[in-house]
């Protein structure tokens, strides 16, 4: 029952997306050779505790750079940003006991032929998830979709976590969108779709999305920050 929510917690859900929005757009600029990852994780925990309602991180801040974003969970260092780096960037936020999750992956500078090839594929397998994801589809099913994609690019062993989760008063709700879930979208459910590579030495690409399933669809509440990766260095 908690994994449907009602109008009123989607609303609220929705405010706590555009403000993790808000505070992506705020540390963008930060995000560049020779900043350290505590330092964006610093800055972007302060900007947050700046909008009204929010009580802190919905969870551990994830900046993860170089062969640091080969972990998904990866913790924050002092790692200094270098120039070719892939930046892992997840985040979310607490707003009036609501969770927001979203993460974006950028390249500081021109990325390698492989780099490319890792993001392009992490980046349709998102946009097949958002365009398959409704009421009535299994979660197994949405898993997939995504999945099947990295696959076919040839890195589906580097895809090691699920698809996606929902999320409400807790970061981490029901559904479970993974190859072994035997649950089923239903309309107001609101959950992540986040595929990703990673591959130790090299680093990893991840992008994510909070999306409100609809009978037809999904709404996707996590828009305002660019997927186009490059960041001058």
């Amino acid at each position: 029952m908690a994994a449907v929510k009602k109008p009123d917690e989607i609303a609220v859900l929705r405010r706590a997306a555009k403000a993790a929005v808000t505070v992506f757009r705020r540390v963008l600029p930060y995000i560049r050779v020779g900043t350290a990852e505590s330092e964006i994780a610093n800055r972007m925990e302060k900007f947050a505790l700046k909008i009204p309602g929010c009580s802190g991180p919905a969870f551990p801040t994830i900046i993860a750079s170089g062969p640091n974003g080969a972990k998904p969970h990866a913790e924050i260092t002092d790692r200094v940003f270098e120039k070719g780096d892939f930046v892992t960037v997840d985040f979310g936020l607490f707003l009036n006991g609501y969770a927001s999750d979203m993460t974006r992956t950028f390249s500081l500078g021109e990325p390698s032929e492989t780099q490319r090839k890792i993001y392009e594929s992490v980046r349709r397998s998102l946009s097949a998830g958002l365009a398959a994801a409704k009421a009535g589809m299994a979660c197994a099913a949405l898993d997939a979709v995504c999945r099947g994609l990295i696959e076919k690019d040839g890195y589906g062993e580097y895809f090691i976590h699920t698809t996606g989760h929902g999320i409400g008063t807790e970061v981490h709700e029901n559904p479970r969108i993974g190859k072994n879930s035997d649950e089923i979208l239903e309309a107001g459910m609101v959950v992540t779709i986040e595929p990703g590579i990673y591959i130790e030495g090299l680093g990893g690409v991840r992008f994510e999305e909070t999306v409100v399933i609809l009978e037809n669809g999904c709404e996707i509440i996590t828009r305002g920050i660019t997927k186009e990766f490059i960041l001058d260095d």
